[in-house]
């Protein structure tokens, strides 16, 4: 798993051997099961996460209904809102798969970019790419429609289609389960 981190990490940064050492001496590595809860609604956490390998999702109960906003698979970073702003956050985040993360902290962020500083222009480049990609991607949902939505989620993320249940990927496009089944039913169809 480590040769996945720092083959991601070389895209921003090369890394030195101690660099890499010290690294993996945070003991940032974590296996986690299907159907863990790795945040609570109302709950305070310092910890971002990094998925290595499976599929965590960030989902609000509203009115007693699940809501899916994402999806988060292998080179996925994941920084909760209440990271930031030091709030209880208002969503769940839980794990679809078995799945391997990276867990880090603020303090452990502070460290490691004191003894690296090439860390925390990484960590910069990162965040400036997932800024853009979430205005993407939230420019995309709100322009287009469910059948749009799932035909994009095809092209990009044709992945999903096997990991996720139905019901998480249709809260996800923003329909009910009856009417993701309808619309595949219209698309293949179409197909035919």
């Amino acid at each position: 798993m480590q040769d996945i981190l720092f083959d991601f990490i070389s895209n921003y940064v090369s890394l030195t051997d101690d660099e890499k050492n010290a690294l993996l001496s945070l003991d940032l590595f974590h296996s986690v099961k299907k159907g863990t809860v790795l945040l609570k609604e109302g709950q305070k956490t310092q910890d971002s996460f990094f998925v290595l390998k499976g599929c965590i999702r960030v989902y609000y109960i509203i009115d007693g209904e699940e809501k899916t906003t994402a999806f988060y698979t292998e080179l996925g970073a994941l920084t909760p809102h209440c990271v930031i702003n030091k709030e209880p956050s208002d969503y769940f985040i839980s794990c679809v798969e078995d799945s391997i993360i990276l867990v880090s902290n603020a303090d452990m962020s502070i460290e490691v970019n004191a003894k690296f500083p090439k860390f925390d222009v990484m960590c910069r480049m990162l965040s400036e790419e997932l800024l853009a990609k979430q205005q993407i991607d939230f420019d995309a949902f709100k322009t287009s429609s469910p059948e749009q939505r799932y035909l994009n989620l095809l092209q990009k993320r044709p992945d999903l289609l096997q990991r996720v249940p139905q019901h998480q990927l249709a809260s996800y496009l923003g329909i009910k389960p009856q009417s993701l089944s309808r619309l595949r039913a219209r698309i293949l169809e179409k197909k035919n």
